[in-house]
């Protein structure tokens, strides 16, 4: 009953915020309510650097925390690039890049823990990947805000394409690295 207890905390509960704002977002935008759709993706990716602060501040990190919230960053960032790349706010490639790079990782780790390799230190994301999570957030504001608003900022957009599919790319080497790294440990 008490690890229950521990799993129902305000971090916890942001996270799942975070999830079920997915969906409305993905409506909004796909009924064209482009307002509502960047405010609720503004409060979805406010969440996320809020559950991270507060489980750390109020001390209450969970596993089942540490397993939610990165999930629900590839639920919201995923459908975010898959639907701006439909509606062509945002480079197909760019959508399959980020998509892949999930499924990557999701499926490496699913795999090593399938052979039974203990896989919390390949989970634990480097500062690459939030500096990577951080920068497709601000990407897919940007381009909500830049089409919304009528405004065009070239050069930002730019430089945040670019900072999303370099970093895209070098994450994803970096957990093929430490996943290959366990598997070579467990052999």
């Amino acid at each position: 009953m008490e690890e229950l207890n521990r799993n129902w905390t305000l971090p916890n509960l942001l996270t799942m915020v975070r999830i079920l704002l997915t969906p409305g977002f993905i409506m909004a935008f796909l009924q064209e309510w482009f307002t509502l759709a960047w405010i609720l993706f503004a409060v979805a990716g406010f969440t996320d650097g809020l559950d991270g602060f507060l489980a750390r501040v109020l001390r209450q990190r969970s596993k089942l925390g540490a397993m939610l919230d990165p999930l629900a960053d590839k639920v919201l960032l995923d459908a975010s690039f898959i639907t701006l790349a439909v509606k062509g706010w945002l480079p197909d490639f760019l959508a399959v890049l980020v998509v892949s790079r999930d499924a990557l990782i999701i499926g490496g780790l699913l795999v090593l823990n399938f052979w039974g390799i203990d896989v919390k230190n390949i989970a634990r994301p480097a500062w690459t990947s939030k500096l990577n999570t951080l920068l497709q957030i601000s990407l897919v504001l940007f381009v909500l805000l830049e089409q919304t608003f009528g405004f065009d900022q070239n050069a930002v957009r730019l430089l945040l394409l670019a900072g999303v599919s370099g970093l895209t790319v070098l994450t994803a080497a970096q957990y093929i690295v430490r996943g290959m790294a366990m598997v070579k440990d467990e052999a």
